[in-house]
């Protein structure tokens, strides 16, 4: 059932595509976005360029919030036609496309990912409740009832079961869906262990937000742009240090990076399926509709994306590290692309 509603959705794709002709104004799509999605996508790219013998997708790692940016500048061939993207669009983010006439979207869920804090093979091996990563990372911390600038140097200095050894993370810097979900998923629950603080998501939004999610400046916690294989090189050469960064990394390079358990949960594809690892999060293709015609290859390339061949339980990502759609939310995937397609 399942591979014949598959078949109908790039049936529908390619006829869409034809039936487009030579009213394209560019020839090649273009996508930005997640640095998490990067690698799936530009996987996916090279696929249908060698699949199809068309030009392959223009895949850029921009950030989620970086690609949200450039996506909604408007409409037109100088602008995105999709976006990768490790978090959902926000509300602010929808304003700013409707205010250029980017009014059409659609959102297409094509798997899960996992927010991990990764070490080379070499690096200790420590478990971390949300609430000493949260003490590692934040920019100023609870002390004694006042909030002070961080003043832990060690990660045996929040407990002297973790390693005696200076915290230094590298982790995405704010354009990344990476960085707003680390915030949100693991930092602002480490933050709600303290009764005080806890009080303040409902009083003081703004104010909970800033004290939980403002990560160091000190040192210990490293902007690393949105190069994740330079990042990975950097752990490989350091093994004292440590990262933020997608679970797809640790996927596909198990053989020289470990994962550190978070609330005694190890990131593993099953943890991040079923929800209980704590920095479990789906991920998004944005695509804007009204560059169907624009582009004539868009809607072929979607219902390339969203097939079994790519996105099913042994397709092309899941290879690379990406955990599949559960069954239920793998036919509202299909739903969402065939009524992209048929617009």
């Amino acid at each position: 059932m399942r591979r014949s509603v598959c078949s109908a959705v790039i049936a529908l794709a390619f006829g869409a595509a034809f039936s487009a002709g030579t009213a394209q104004a560019r020839d090649q799509i273009r996508i930005v976005g997640s640095s998490t999605l990067y690698p799936l996508t530009a996987k996916v790219a090279e696929h249908y360029g060698k699949t199809t013998r068309k030009p392959a997708p223009v895949v850029e790692s921009t950030g989620s919030g970086g690609g949200f940016k450039l996506f909604c500048g408007g409409i037109g061939e100088e602008f995105p036609d999709i976006v990768d993207a490790s978090r959902p669009i926000t509300g602010s983010e929808r304003a700013v496309c409707a205010a250029n006439s980017v009014r059409n979207i659609s959102e297409i869920r094509i798997g899960y990912d996992g927010i991990v804090l990764i070490g080379s093979r070499e690096a200790p091996s420590m478990k971390l409740s949300p609430r000493q990563l949260y003490l590692a990372l934040a920019r100023t911390v609870p002390v004694q009832g006042a909030s002070v600038p961080n003043p832990y140097q060690k990660w045996s200095d929040i407990d002297a079961d973790l390693p005696d050894l200076p915290i230094r993370v590298y982790g995405p810097p704010p354009t990344s869906g990476t960085r707003d979900l680390l915030g949100q998923l693991l930092m602002d629950r480490g933050c709600k262990t303290f009764a005080d603080i806890a009080a303040m998501e409902s009083t003081e939004p703004d104010s909970f937000r800033l004290l939980c999610r403002t990560m160091r400046e000190d040192g210990a916690y490293i902007e690393a742009g949105e190069n994740d294989r330079l990042l990975i090189s950097k752990l490989e050469k350091d093994p004292t240090s440590y990262a933020v960064m997608g679970f797809n990394n640790l996927e596909r390079n198990s053989n020289s990076l470990q994962g550190i358990p978070i609330a005694g949960i190890m990131p593993e594809y099953e943890t991040i399926l079923d929800g209980s690892y704590p920095g479990s999060r789906p991920l998004f293709l944005y695509i804007k509709d009204d560059h169907r015609q624009l582009v004539p290859e868009l809607s072929a390339f979607v219902a390339s994306y969203v097939s079994d061949g790519i996105i099913g339980e042994e397709g092309l990502l899941v290879n690379n590290g990406l955990v599949p759609l559960p069954e239920s939310e793998r036919a509202e995937a299909l739903a969402e692309a065939q009524k992209f397609i048929a617009q």
